[in-house]
């Protein structure tokens, strides 16, 4: 990791959105600026809905292409490439931090970020220039994910950006992606995305974690749950010392919520 600064930084939870996300320039633009009051942190540590694996492992340690994880887009896509710095630094901090508690670590080193990672990467820090790990879910279980947030909390004082990157809502099936980025988004959507909110802005971790039960539509919202699995890494990384919230980017693309928090 560089020394570019030491001080705490905030967690955020995001909506990543697919590769197509480069073209909006609404959405870049929110990323970008809500980047830019972030300031320069030393590292950053993403943990993407699309990697689980167990146990928990390590990737993208050293400077290694991109995992183009996504299948029948335009060629153009498989072309962006973001040669961020390797962290074995903050690798060794992580594992550290988690072998401590007693959690198995295992390393990828061939393994380069996915797009939950890069593809908001590239519009919040389009240098590349900020050491970038990940680290897989080794499960989905909300409570266990609350878990190794708090054992990652830690990191902040050291100036990391911890990130769960994921989709507020995300069922790929449901969307009629026909009908354009801009249309208005489908109750399930909507109900969902208003009160995962409401529960984020109440501070309801209780209801957050049981949200299968608590919230409306759920199951149509995530037919599974690995999109909203990030956000409990997030969560539980405020836990022990909680500060201000706020949710930073609203609205809908293809009708999927693209809610996004950032806990300082």
């Amino acid at each position: 990791m560089t020394a570019a600064t030491s001080s705490r930084q905030p967690v955020l939870y995001l909506s990543h959105g697919a590769p197509p996300l480069a073209d909006d320039p609404v959405w870049t633009r929110q990323l970008g600026e809500w980047a830019a009051g972030l300031g320069r942190p030393t590292g950053i540590l993403v943990v993407s809905a699309h990697w689980e694996a167990d146990p928990l492992t390590i990737g993208a340690v050293d400077t290694v292409p991109l995992t183009y994880d996504f299948w029948g887009f335009p060629e153009r896509y498989y072309q962006v490439t973001y040669p961020a710095p390797g962290a074995p630094e903050l690798a060794e901090k992580v594992g550290g931090l988690l072998r401590s508690h007693g959690t198995p670590v295992a390393h990828d080193r061939e393994r380069g970020l996915d797009h939950g990672a890069y593809v908001p990467l590239v519009e919040m820090f389009p240098a590349a220039d900020v050491p970038v790990l990940q680290i897989s879910m080794p499960t989905l279980d909300p409570g266990e994910l609350l878990e190794l947030g708090r054992r990652l909390a830690p990191l902040r004082d050291e100036g990391v950006l911890i990130i769960g990157s994921g989709f507020f809502t995300h069922n790929l099936r449901a969307v009629d992606f026909g009908l354009g980025a801009g249309h208005a988004p489908p109750s399930w959507s909507a109900e969902f995305d208003d009160w995962g909110n409401r529960a984020l802005a109440d501070g309801d971790v209780d209801g957050l974690v049981d949200f299968l039960h608590k919230a409306p539509a759920a199951r149509l919202a995530h037919p599974r749950t690995e999109h909203f699995a990030p956000l409990f890494v997030a969560l539980g990384a405020t836990l022990d010392a909680p500060g201000e919230r706020r949710s930073v980017i609203d609205g809908f693309w293809f009708g999927l919520a693209k809610r996004s928090w950032q806990f300082d």
